[in-house]
């Protein structure tokens, strides 16, 4: 992949240089968190600074399970122009008297959060007291899926697109856009009005794509998605063109016109977000709502892999020495995070483990061969149920019990958002293999869907009366922690 050019790389070179020397005192992680669609990152994100400051129930974090660590707090962050992320109205989302889960965050945002951690002794003797300070970057998974857009040319995207867009599960999504596509003649005069309605025919394919229904993942140009102030750009308003044979079109024609803003996208957009931010990452978590994948069918789930391994691509992983670190540092541990794992019973969270780690086997084998330490976990930051039995004739069957959201529905009842019901969810199959192959996996989850394995979606817990500060539940957050900053602690 073209990550830039040399003079992009010096800028990067001097920026590590100089962070370097600014936490030569203070060491500094900088802790990258993205989410595929619907992954659940700001609720993430906000469940892991609120267990760093407020503490809880993570055993699995050793620092912390010890009484190592003296204390977190907020910190005023490095990047003065990058926006906050706005860890205490998420937190009174979820604890508020109306339990909602937070909006998703549409742009990068950053946030410190500063330890004070006793050193572990290993020889009986006085620890010394420490500082470790956590930069974290929340970023969109979209825009994670443009870095491949740097190694492609407008031609090589657009017959890339719109094959991908002739497959089974996308052709009925993206009818409309082909539809209009056919219409275009590529060597035409350029158009503004052609330009325009072939962009919002081409978005609406892309926002499509992200229906529950459908759940896929690869559905680059990110912006497209979340334009923020670049929406009605010219830098937006393009779509995919078919050019016969091998020649380039004529200046003026409808084919430069859009090739240019390609252009402009790939510099203007994503080569900053690469060099300001991506570049700069130390440690990377990536979250996956496999189950909505599993949900929508096996298409969906190979769609998944396939952005899941582009994902990789744009990583240069590999252990940091010091020298690396200083000029242009490596992302030296990655974290794959299989969410919401509090819609399946403890029973089947090492089955949606088996399958991520099934779904991302050929990028953590080429980051484990750069040195870097790769791992998957099934999680739930923030637990919306718990787990109970529930009998069925002579049968007991392991189930979950929570608030669906309002609207929710199951068995054909439609939930108000307050009345709670136990689940079975189904069991994931022991073998990855039968949950992706061709045909999905049809569990013992029978409803009126037919028999298919299907997740309602749940409301926040509802914390203890007078719990301050709130200690929100979670699975295997503690597990997160440990891998992502425990060496740093010890």
């Amino acid at each position: 992949m073209i990550l830039g050019s040399w003079l992009d790389e010096a800028r990067i070179a001097v920026r590590s240089l100089a962070e370097a020397a600014a936490g030569a005192l203070d060491p500094t992680i900088r802790l990258g968190v993205t989410g595929l669609s619907r992954a659940g990152k700001t609720v993430f994100l906000t469940a892991l600074v609120q267990a760093l400051v407020n503490g809880g129930r993570l055993p699995a974090f050793r620092a912390y399970a010890q009484g190592r660590v003296a204390g977190a707090r907020l910190a005023p962050q490095p990047d003065d122009a990058i926006p906050r992320f706005e860890v205490e109205s998420h937190m009174r989302a979820l604890t508020g008297p109306d339990r909602r889960w937070p909006e998703s965050t549409r742009r990068i945002s950053e946030l410190r959060v500063v330890v004070d951690f006793e050193a572990a002794s290993f020889f009986g003797g006085s620890r010394a007291p420490r500082r470790l300070t956590l930069d974290i970057v929340d970023y969109p998974g979209e825009w994670l899926l443009d870095l491949a857009l740097l190694s492609q040319d407008f031609r090589q995207w657009s017959e890339r697109t719109i094959a991908t867009a002739e497959q089974p599960t996308r052709a009925p999504i993206a009818a409309d856009w082909r539809a209009h596509l056919a219409t275009l003649d590529p060597l035409a005069p350029e158009d503004e009005d052609a330009a325009r309605t072939a962009s919002a025919l081409f978005t609406g394919y892309l926002r499509a794509g992200r229906d529950d229904r459908v759940a896929l993942s690869t559905l680059p140009p990110g912006r497209f998605l979340m334009p923020g102030d670049l929406e009605g750009s010219p830098a937006l308003t393009f779509a995919p063109l078919v050019l016969p044979g091998e020649g380039d079109a004529p200046s003026g024609s409808l084919w430069a016109m859009m090739e240019r803003r390609y252009e402009a996208y790939r510099t203007h957009v994503v080569k900053p977000f690469f060099r300001d931010h991506f570049s700069r990452l130390d440690r990377q978590v990536v979250l996956v709502d496999a189950l909505a994948a599993l949900n929508a069918g096996p298409e969906a789930v190979a769609d998944l892999e396939n952005a899941l391994t582009d994902v990789l691509a744009a990583f240069r992983h590999g252990r940091n020495s010091w020298i690396s670190s200083l000029f242009r540092p490596r992302v030296d541990r990655l974290l794959f995070a299989a969410t919401k794992a509090d819609h399946l019973h403890h029973t089947s969270h090492d089955r949606l483990e088996a399958i991520l780690r099934r779904l991302v086997g050929r990028a953590i084998e080429r980051a484990e061969f750069g040195g870097a330490a790769v791992d998957v976990v099934a999680l739930a930051a923030v637990r919306a149920t718990r787990e109970a039995s529930a009998r069925r004739g002579r049968e007991e069957l392991p189930v979950i019990v929570g608030a669906p959201e309002k609207g929710e529905r199951s068995n054909g009842q439609i939930f108000d958002g307050e009345e709670e019901i136990a689940v079975f969810p189904g069991d994931l199959p022991a073998d990855p293999e039968v949950a992706l192959r061709a045909g999905g996996y049809r569990g013992r989850a029978a409803s009126e869907e037919g028999g298919d394995l299907r997740f309602v979606k749940f409301r926040p817990p509802l914390l203890k009366h007078g719990e301050r500060p709130p200690q929100l539940p979670h699975i295997r957050l503690d597990r997160t922690l440990e891998f992502l900053i425990g060496d740093a602690l010890a």
